[in-house]
């Protein structure tokens, strides 16, 4: 199959830049793969769309302010970090810009911005003096992507609080206003470059209508990262190499979800990143198996699905894997 199947023009305007105020508001397409019927709705319907013994897995990983906007020790030139992958208590694989100017040993400084009120991106010459964060490239990585060593005092997690930015998708180009409103309402395990985007539009009345209706909740956690952000560059899609994730799979949600489906029931899987999760851990049966670990799982049209029974999906960029992976499932 070619990268190019996966294509279909994307006019700009309809690509909404800002949330709603009520996030089940959202407009939601429902497709039946059994008949092909397709019908419009609001998100919030949703709990109608599930029956009691269902299983509805989340991922609960949170999103870190992952955008750092600092400058090189050495000449004071403005740069650009988003962090990726966390490689150590220290260590972080970094994609930089402007990349050629961050050799290894280059050494870079994070200082506190002041706010403008402006809808721009941070101006280095607004700085204040004494860096909060210090960074070195210690290395070189595949694809240009760097590794780089912080130091700063108190807790990592606070200081990017401080300093950085939501790494909202490419397409949105309006500043976010409240950080809140890029995690999910169940947001718990921190270690996120971009947030699992189906789950946004749920609110906690409507996890607990589901629950009330007798619908199982089940939750894991899969740290979204530079897949999220990378395009299929290859002319064939199997030859496109996926980077990994991290994962992590309770014995309780296995034993939830496994349980659904003992019992007849369909695991939903809300996003793209609970169903690779699960699509990986699963054998070959559709038995669900407790644990962590790290996936490049790749799925796009011809794999078949061992555990996944129905997905609740967002927006998906033209010749995206994770367009290709809805394409899969969808038939």
């Amino acid at each position: 199959m070619k990268t190019s199947d996966s294509f279909y023009e994307l006019p700009e305007e309809l690509i909404a830049q800002d949330p709603l105020a009520d996030r089940s508001a959202s407009r939601l397409l429902c497709l039946d793969r059994q008949t092909g019927a397709v019908r419009h709705d609001h998100f919030r319907s949703i709990p109608s769309l599930l029956r009691s013994g269902d299983c509805l897995v989340l991922n609960d990983t949170k999103v870190l302010p992952a955008r750092l906007y600092g400058t090189k020790a050495d000449t004071g030139a403005a740069v650009e970090i988003l962090l990726l992958k966390r490689l150590s208590d220290t260590d972080w694989e970094c994609l930089v810009r402007p990349g050629r100017k961050c050799k290894h040993g280059t050494e870079l400084l994070f200082t506190s911005q002041e706010s403008t009120g402006e809808e721009t991106e941070p101006d280095t010459g607004r700085l204040s003096a004494e860096p909060v964060l210090r960074g070195l490239v210690t290395e070189i990585l595949e694809e240009g992507n760097r590794r780089i060593r912080f130091s700063f005092e108190g807790i990592f997690e606070e200081v990017l609080d401080r300093l950085g930015e939501m790494p909202l998708p490419p397409y949105i180009k309006h500043k976010l206003r409240d950080k809140d409103r890029y995690q999910t309402v169940y947001a718990r395990a921190q270690g996120s470059a971009a947030a699992p985007t189906a789950g946004l539009h749920f609110t906690n009345e409507l996890l607990k209508e589901l629950e009330d209706r007798g619908v199982k909740i089940a939750r894991v956690t899969l740290h979204v990262g530079l897949g999220t952000f990378r395009p299929v560059k290859a002319g064939e899609i199997h030859e496109h190499h996926m980077h990994s994730e991290y994962y992590e799979i309770s014995r309780e949600a296995a034993e939830i979800i496994n349980g659904a489906k003992a019992s007849g029931g369909r695991v939903i899987c809300v996003g793209t990143t609970s169903c690779r999760t699960l699509e990986t851990a699963a054998d070959e049966t559709g038995h669900l198996s407790s644990g962590s670990g790290w996936t490049d799982i790749f799925l796009y049209p011809g794999c078949t699905f061992k555990i996944m029974d129905g997905l609740i999906t967002n927006f998906h960029l033209p010749e995206s894997t994770l367009l290709m992976l809805v394409s899969a499932f969808a038939g």
